[in-house]
């Protein structure tokens, strides 16, 4: 079988990890309120309706391309690219390719933040290989401009992170959804996550700050994952509405 993501590669174990994927959907949140292009996850209202959801079907494409034949894989990037299609027809401009590439970075800066914030440092080969799985994501949407190696992605994530995010009402806005949807104990940790993983540049425009108390919280969860106590950490911690979802993000799609 010609699979899109070799088994043995180091994107599988990023990806069929809920630890963390649950990091990289925090660090997306704090991103996705900052991009300027954040008002065409807004057209459709179902961003600002349910946050969560929105972030969680991200990610459920993004397994699916990972764990999928490459057959599978393109007809679920071909069934996304089909989706902003639809939008850009309906509000009738096309959607910039700086702001699909943009999400891809995103996806592949906050793998390798994840992973190894959660679990051990990657090596320069294994952040190649991240980077060239959402590469080819980016190749399939016919996308413009993107790099060609691990470096050269560093230099352009740099450029789009002084250039394409800001402050805005919408990021305000997001925010409030966060805390509405997520409550004030949950919006704390979440924000608190997001300080441990982003960029500098996303710390400073959400003002997030440099002192964490989720590091002896991460270091606590490390060790409950020892003696099998991680789930009952997590259905503590994480909201009920999305417990089947989260509890899903450890299997592998078939």
């Amino acid at each position: 079988m010609d699979l899109f993501v070799e088994k043995s590669s180091v994107v599988r174990r990023i990806w069929g990890n809920s630890d963390t994927i649950l990091f990289i959907f925090a660090g997306s949140a704090a991103e996705f309120a900052l991009n300027k292009a954040v008002d065409w996850l807004y057209f459709t209202g179902r961003l600002p309706a349910d946050p969560l959801g929105r972030l969680f079907s991200t990610v459920a494409y993004a397994r699916q391309i990972v764990f999928s034949d490459r057959g599978g894989a393109y007809r679920a990037i071909d069934k996304m690219a089909a989706i902003h299609a639809k939008v850009e027809k309906n509000r009738g401009a096309a959607i910039p390719d700086w702001a699909y590439r943009d999400v891809l970075f995103m996806l592949i800066d906050y793998s390798i933040r994840a992973y190894e914030l959660m679990e051990i440092k990657l090596t320069e080969v294994e952040k190649e290989e991240v980077c060239q799985v959402f590469l080819q994501v980016g190749q399939r949407m016919g996308l413009t401009g993107l790099p060609t190696t691990y470096p050269h992605w560093r230099r352009m994530r740099e450029q789009h992170l002084q250039q394409d995010l800001m402050y805005s009402h919408f990021t305000a806005d997001l925010y409030r959804q966060y805390k509405k949807h997520l409550g004030a104990f949950r919006y704390v940790l979440l924000k608190q996550a997001q300080q441990m993983l982003v960029p500098d540049r996303v710390n400073k425009l959400l003002r997030l700050g440099k002192i964490s108390f989720m590091k002896p919280i991460v270091f606590a969860y490390k060790l409950s994952r020892t003696f099998k106590l991680d789930g009952l950490v997590k259905n503590t911690i994480l909201p009920t509405t999305y417990k089947a979802e989260i509890k899903n993000l450890d299997k592998i799609p078939v």
